[in-house]
């Protein structure tokens, strides 16, 4: 028996577009028991590769000319049209400014010509309620959002609550697996292709570093690791003229382990610590891109196992960037009160957790994280 729609759920349609996917999704909104009726990401592979990364004019030029298509398909795919609608749910940042407004329009359109409400929704709060969207889960519980732009231990306290407990001081791992995967001559985006390539690798041939993992707090930093990357890769280039595929094998290996054993690390603290300001605390859950990468998976749920705390990750489809954590968190925010009228201004930085001094650093676009 297929799902049936209940009269009491909120039917929500959810936008997303702050990087380089185009999403839209429609979710079956109740608490406690949500359900995903359809869901569609367009990727903007194919026009990037060449150019080694996102480029934003191209990203944003896409999203302006396919966001109205995957809305299409969204209602399409749960069988609902626009009427069946009850709430608009938008990833207002941050994200590449014009890929966000981009979908902030489509977003006000859609709710003025219909007459419907209108939540923004923080892209990095999407991430964070995920797991009460699969699981159910109850408040407080604790996550690590590891993603291409982000990375941060927060505590989640409610739909608009979140205490950041540390966090990268410069690169994301998701950059630095796009960066190491530019060295390597790997396709865009690098996290598959380096987990790909692990697989047969020896992670103990290069012994790279674990930056900060002897520091005692939540804190980490990737940059340090790309850069030895590279300095290895450029002397064994000048010791045998060049790379084997082998070489490749064990630099992803060395490269993927040194990347986990940074974030197991940091995860063990940031449990003992968020324990501590919260004795409710039950859970602890890995969001983002980086969630994808299954050796990771596997090495932090061996450490909630030690620690004897539940241990979740997303499924795969809900790792990287889509709209239905972007409509399940307008749901919940919407629970709570917020409503945005048609002066909803997109943005290209929103920390989480706003009451913390920036890690990376501010600017007239406010603190990046």
């Amino acid at each position: 028996m297929g799902f049936e729609l209940k009269l009491s759920a909120h039917v929500i349609l959810g936008i997303e577009s702050s990087c380089d996917d185009t999403a839209a999704a429609i979710v079956s909104y109740e608490k406690g028991n949500s359900k995903i009726l359809s869901s569609v990401v367009v990727n903007q592979n194919t026009l990037h590769e060449k150019y080694g990364g996102v480029v934003p004019e191209i990203a944003a030029r896409a999203h302006a000319e396919r966001v109205d298509t995957v809305v299409k398909e969204a209602l399409v795919g749960a069988k609902l049209s626009l009427l069946d609608i009850n709430l608009i749910g938008v990833t207002a940042g941050p994200g590449l400014i014009g890929g966000v407004v981009a979908g902030v329009m489509c977003a006000k359109g859609l709710a003025y010509g219909a007459n419907l409400p209108l939540v923004g929704v923080n892209h990095l709060a999407g991430h964070a309620l995920t797991p009460r969207l699969i699981g159910n889960l109850e408040y407080p519980y604790l996550i690590l959002l590891a993603s291409g732009g982000h990375c941060q231990f927060v505590i989640v306290e409610s739909a608009n609550k979140f205490s950041r407990l540390g966090g990268t001081i410069d690169d994301a791992p998701g950059e630095a697996f796009d960066k190491t995967a530019r060295l390597l001559g790997l396709e865009q985006p690098g996290g598959p292709s380096i987990e790909r390539e692990a697989i047969n690798g020896d992670f103990k041939r290069f012994d790279f570093p674990r930056p900060l993992l002897n520091r005692d707090d939540c804190d980490m930093s990737f940059s340090g690791l790309k850069t030895a990357v590279s300095r290895s890769l450029e002397d064994l280039d000048k010791q045998q003229g060049g790379l084997y595929e082998r070489d490749v094998k064990d630099f992803c290996a060395g490269f993927q382990a040194a990347i986990s054993d940074v974030l197991v690390g940091k995860s063990k603290r940031a449990i003992i610590e968020a324990r501590k300001r919260s004795s409710a605390l039950k859970t602890f859950a890995i969001v983002g891109g980086v969630a994808a990468n299954e050796k990771i998976r596997q090495n932090l749920s061996s450490v909630c196992s030690d620690l004897e705390i539940d241990f979740m990750a997303p499924p795969l489809e809900l790792c990287t960037d889509n709209a239905a954590m972007i409509a399940y968190a307008a749901g919940e925010l919407y629970d709570l009160g917020q409503e945005d009228d048609y002066s909803l201004s997109p943005r290209s930085r929103w920390p989480l957790d706003e009451k913390k001094p920036p890690m990376l650093g501010g600017g007239k676009r406010g603190a990046k994280a």
